[in-house]
Formats: C-alpha cells, sequence, structure tokens
C-alpha cells in the first residue's frame, strides 16, 4: 500500500515537471515552414523561443509592444500589398527585414547569412 502512495507521488511529480517544461519551452509550433519562391524555409520557432523574446518578431497593430497572451495573427494580416509601407508590404519583405538584420548580428553563433542557408530546394 505505501509503495502505491510512493509511485503516485513520484508520478505526479514528473507529470508536474512534464507540464513545467512545456510551458518553459514557449507556445506555437516547434518549426514553422515558410512557402518562397526561392526555396521553402524551415524555420525552427523552438530554438529562437529559446533565445529570444517573443516580441522581437511578434507585435500587434501599429507595431505595438508584444503582451503576453496576445493573439498572434499571421503575418500576411497586415504584411500584405495593403500595408502603408512599402518596404514592408508583403511577408517576405517584412521577414526579410526582420531575420537578415538579426542573422547577420548572430552570424558568430552560426546563424545562416546567404540565402542558401535559409531557402532550401
Amino acid at each position: 500500500m505505501r509503495s502505491a502512495k510512493i509511485v503516485s507521488v513520484l508520478m505526479a511529480l514528473l507529470f508536474g515537471m512534464v507540464v513545467a517544461g512545456v510551458a518553459v519551452a514557449g507556445e506555437g509550433p516547434d518549426v514553422i515552414t515558410l512557402k518562397a519562391k526561392k526555396g521553402d524555409v524551415t524555420f525552427e520557432h523552438h530554438k529562437h523561443q529559446a533565445k529570444f523574446k517573443c516580441g522581437e518578431c511578434h507585435h500587434g497593430p501599429n507595431h505595438s509592444d508584444y503582451k503576453a497572451g496576445m493573439k498572434i495573427e499571421t503575418c500576411d494580416k497586415c504584411h500584405n500589398k495593403e500595408f502603408k509601407n512599402k518596404k514592408l508590404n508583403s511577408v517576405m519583405k517584412a521577414m526579410h527585414t526582420n531575420c537578415k538584420g538579426c542573422h547577420k548580428e548572430h552570424k558568430a553563433d552560426g546563424a545562416p547569412t546567404k540565402c542558401s542557408g535559409c531557402h532550401k530546394k
């Protein structure tokens, strides 16, 4: 009887650790595939979450600060032909502006900086 209680407590602790691990790992998909003419980009979301704050990529309307729990829309909801800033009026332009700049900063850490580093045919 006592060993059953010990097993139950251990199982509860293990479950709690797994739930806590998922919470720390972050939200959203682990990997996102972005379709592109020059070759699809496999974006390893979980790796980026481990290193950067969500607000470094995600933002609200009019580029308002990201707040925990904020609904994250797809990029093309705003970054489309109607977007006023012509430098950011497509998902590709927005991604290149944000991602390429960051990749150049983190080149020493192994971030790819050439097209073929992200775009795979």
